[in-house]
């Protein structure tokens, strides 16, 4: 089983959109849970988040077609990307724009599954 690691031509760093990823999929704790492990809500400070610019439009684009998933019998696989392309395809990209946010969504879409995969695990 050979799975592709989405990457970015363009090398530009992935870390705050995959941090935006994990804000999409990772629900917080609760009070009574933090309570439960001994702590606080004010234990952990400011936890927002803000979205960098540059991926404004790649995380907008993917909550578009984030119900639009593949499963198979252990649950998510993959976008369904005949759906994303056509969403893709009304925003009238230029080949680069397209390129670029192909590029972003893989890597969101390869750390939601890690999140959706792992959860009740």
């Amino acid at each position: 089983n050979h799975r592709q690691i989405p990457c970015r031509t363009d090398h530009r760093p992935l870390g705050k959109l995959r941090e935006a990823t994990r804000k999409l999929y990772e629900a917080e704790a609760t009070e009574a849970e933090l309570f439960a492990a001994g702590l606080r809500p004010e234990d952990f400070g400011d936890t927002s988040f803000a979205l960098w610019p540059e991926n404004e439009e790649s995380i907008s684009l993917f909550s578009s077609v984030s119900t639009q998933w593949r499963t198979g019998m252990s649950g998510p696989t993959g976008l369904d990307y005949n759906v994303l392309f056509t969403r893709m395809e009304r925003m009238k990209l230029d080949d680069q724009r397209h390129e670029r946010l192909f590029q972003d969504i893989r890597v969101i879409e390869a750390e939601a599954l890690t999140i959706l995969n792992t959860k009740d695990k």
